[in-house]
């Protein structure tokens, strides 16, 4: 019996669902697996894993967010109440062209509104808060329209920051839900 009989009746043999082997087929069985081909079929998930993070850092670098969608603010459920009778207030109106109109005291009264220049502003806002304090009003509140943006709200907050001794408190909208 040649080498391709043998081969073709194990073929055969195979394909009727018999995998039995006889003795004299035993060149044809398959030598025992050394313990290094075991430790070959394992897997190297680490090109895999560089592959994920580089597919991660792509679509965050790439993706845009929607910026046209407003972003709703929560409302605040805990605070402090500020007196007012102890307390200099700055109104932020919503509007202007390149920032948002600021104003002294409760209210956007236009012989209230301060200066457009930033420089001129921070002092005006100096100004009003250290006369103030020669009042005894250690406390500033900041009140700002909830279409203003935060670059413009962080400029005041600066130009008040300037003066000792006060405590700043920014003006929400109070929920009253439990």
């Amino acid at each position: 019996m040649s080498i391709n009989d043998k081969l073709d009746s194990v073929v055969m043999k195979r394909a009727e669902g018999s995998v039995a082997l006889s003795e004299d087929d035993e060149e044809f069985v398959r030598p025992p697996r050394s313990p290094r081909d075991e430790e070959d079929l394992d897997m190297d998930i680490t090109p895999m894993i560089d592959i994920t993070f580089l597919l991660l850092i792509f679509f965050l670098v790439s993706s845009r967010p929607d910026e046209t969608t407003a972003i709703q603010l929560p409302k605040a459920v805990h605070g402090d109440a500020v007196s007012q009778r102890f307390s200099s207030v700055i109104s932020v109106g919503e509007g202007g062209i390149d920032q948002a109109p600021v104003f002294r005291g409760d209210g956007k009264f236009p012989q209230n509104e301060l200066s457009r220049d930033p420089e001129t502003r921070s002092e005006e806002i100096a100004q009003h808060i250290q006369a103030g304090v020669a009042e005894g009003k250690t406390d500033v509140v900041i009140k700002a329209d909830r279409g203003v943006a935060c670059r413009d709200i962080d400029g005041v907050l600066k130009a008040v920051s300037k003066v000792d001794k006060v405590d700043i408190y920014l003006g929400v909208l109070e929920s009253h839900s439990n």
